[in-house]
C-alpha cells in the first residue's frame, strides 16, 4: 500500500488530504471506499481528473500485469520531484515516498 497527498476540494477550497493506493478490489474503483468517506464524513471530494488519472493507471496496471501501487509510484515520482512540479504545474497530487529512484510519468496527473 501506498500513500499520496492529493488536494481535495472542501467547499470550494482546495487542501491536501492523504488517501493510500493498494490492491483494489475489481469491483469498485480504486478510491471508491476512501471518497466516499471523504464526501460523508468531511464534506470533501477527490478531484474528477484525479479519479480520471487513477482509473486509467488501474487499467495500464491490469493490461500490463504491473501493480497499481507501483505504477502509481512511477507515475507520480518522488515526493521532492512532484514538489518541484507543483511549484511550475500546480499538480493536483504528490506521492509520500521516501525512495529515491522512483521515476516521473508528469503527464498522467496534469
Amino acid at each position: 500500500m501506498k500513500k499520496f497527498t492529493i488536494n481535495c476540494d472542501f467547499g470550494g477550497q482546495l487542501s491536501p488530504f492523504t488517501i493510500f493506493i493498494g490492491k483494489p478490489e475489481h469491483s469498485h474503483h480504486p478510491l471508491h471506499f476512501q471518497a466516499d468517506w471523504l464526501s460523508k464524513q468531511r464534506g470533501g471530494m477527490i478531484p474528477g481528473d484525479v479519479m480520471e488519472a487513477v482509473t486509467q493507471l488501474q487499467q495500464l496496471a491490469e493490461k500490463n500485469g504491473v501493480s497499481l501501487e507501483e505504477l502509481c509510484v512511477y507515475a507520480l515520482g518522488t515526493s521532492e520531484e512532484q514538489a518541484s512540479l507543483e511549484g511550475e504545474n500546480k499538480e493536483n497530487v504528490s506521492e509520500d515516498s521516501s525512495s529515491e529512484d522512483d521515476e516521473v510519468a508528469k503527464d498522467h496527473f496534469e
